[in-house]
Parts: structure tokens; sequence; C-alpha cells
């Protein structure tokens, strides 16, 4: 599948999000640079605190079915160690990797989303949120990591503020 060069996306994401005064301002300049790069059906970022063992939806492009709160705790799976232990993205390419992974995949199923890619947001050693970005089966390719890790990385400081605000 033919992608279009990520570059200005991201270059746009570093002039908003240098301009941006709010964590809202950030996710919603997160959101428009995921959309640009990945035309998601899904995007969301939660927040990690490994100490405390829960992970929080900050922002989701579908508040309606995928509310943002609400602290759930975090189970120790393969997909939480990869992500919050190791610090790497997960790649679920198609439906049967996503019914293996979520607990809610009948959800994720009904949105039309048989694919994932769930980003650290890494500093320090440490993962502090994921951005998750869903789509058909099959969208997204091992390809799609590298452009996706810049993503994740240009999220850190509205990551480092969220944190702050919800501690």
């Amino acid at each position: 599948m033919s992608r279009l060069d990520p570059i200005p996306a991201l270059s746009r994401l570093t002039l908003q999000l240098a301009e941006a005064d709010q964590v809202e301002a950030g996710y919603l300049a997160l959101g428009a640079a995921a959309e640009e790069m990945f035309s998601p059906l899904l995007f969301s970022i939660m927040l990690h605190d490994a100490e405390a063992g829960w992970n929080l939806r900050v922002h989701s492009s579908q508040p309606e079915i995928y509310p943002p709160g609400g602290r759930k705790p975090v189970q120790d799976t393969p997909w939480t160690r990869r992500l919050f232990q190791q610090g790497k993205p997960w790649l679920s390419v198609d439906v049967a990797a996503i019914r293996a992974t979520f607990a809610d995949h009948v959800l994720i199923e009904a949105l039309g989303c048989g694919c994932a890619m769930n980003l650290p947001v890494r500093w320090r050693g440490r993962t502090l949120g994921t951005l998750n970005v869903l789509a058909e089966e099959g969208r997204y390719t091992p390809g799609d990591l590298a452009p996706g890790r810049v993503l994740a990385a240009l999220a850190l400081p509205v990551l480092q503020e969220a944190r702050r605000q919800h501690g």
C-alpha cells in the first residue's frame, strides 16, 4: 500500500505543538497528524502510570464510543509487557490478532477496525503512555512503525503535561 510522505504532517505537528497552550490542543494536533499519516478509524491517547498500575484514556477520536476518563488497572499480558516494560510498539495486522490481544475486540470490530498500532511514548527508559491507531484489516504494516515512533516521540511534552494534570 502506497503511503504519503509523513514529513509534512510531522512538520506541521511540531509547529502546532510549539504554539499549543493547553493539553487538549496538543491531543487534537496529534490526532490531526495521525489522521494525515495513517487515516485511522480510531485514534486514542492513553496515559500510563507504572507505579500506580493504571492506564487512563485521555483522548479519543470517537469519544461517544471510547470516552476519555476512568483509570483501568494494568493487566499482565504480552501487549502490556511489550509496550510498558520493553517500550516497543505493538502491531496487530488482522482481525485474528485484534481478537487475541484486546478484550474489547467486539467493539473494535464493530467500528470496522481489523488492525492496530500501539505506539509507546517514552522518556528516560519509561513508557508514559501510548498512541493507539486503529483501522481496517491490513491497513498497517511494519513499515508504518518508523513514522509512528516519530509521532509518538513528538507526543512526549503533551503526555508529560497530561501526567501533571492527572497525577
